[in-house]
């Protein structure tokens, strides 16, 4: 087995956090993700992500409340404890992407309303629709891409 190289592991999680965070996703919750996620157990305690990733506990409490509400952690407590842990969700990914169905949902829509308000026949109208468009062809592929994502996993 091969030895765990704290440093090196460090340094991934920022540098993958730095990228979560690139991407959109706020730089403290990123680097909490990415620290559950390269966590032995999956889990942790906010104390000892806290003590983990050189950061107060109020800038972990704000992280995880925002993961847990993105659907990415999830808040448990162990039988008589009186310490939560925050867990890494199984198949986190394929969860992540699923939520995003019901945004595109609701992008799409709301951009078919600004068709409506700008005109469908105007530019700005032809570029919203274009933007329907993007987003419908997404909620239909993007399921089909999770299926057979789903269908991979459960063979391997």
């Amino acid at each position: 087995m091969t030895a765990r190289d704290d440093e090196a592991v460090s340094k991934f999680i920022e540098r993958f956090a730095l990228m979560l965070a690139e991407g959109g996703m706020p730089r403290m919750p990123a680097r909490v993700f990415v620290g559950l996620l390269a966590s032995e157990e999956g889990q942790l305690t906010a104390g000892e992500l806290a003590e983990s990733l050189s950061v107060s506990p109020a800038a972990v409490s704000g992280a995880v409340r925002y993961l847990t509400q993105v659907h990415l952690i999830v808040r448990e407590r162990e039988p008589g404890s009186k310490r939560d842990h925050f867990r890494v969700r199984g198949g986190t990914w394929y969860e992540s992407a699923m939520d995003r169905e019901r945004l595109l949902t609701l992008w799409s829509e709301a951009l078919a309303d600004g068709v409506a308000a700008v005109g469908q026949d105007t530019a700005a109208g032809v570029r919203l629709r274009e933007s329907v468009e993007f987003f419908d062809f997404l909620r239909v592929e993007i399921p089909l891409v999770l299926d057979r994502w789903r269908s991979r996993n459960a063979t391997s």
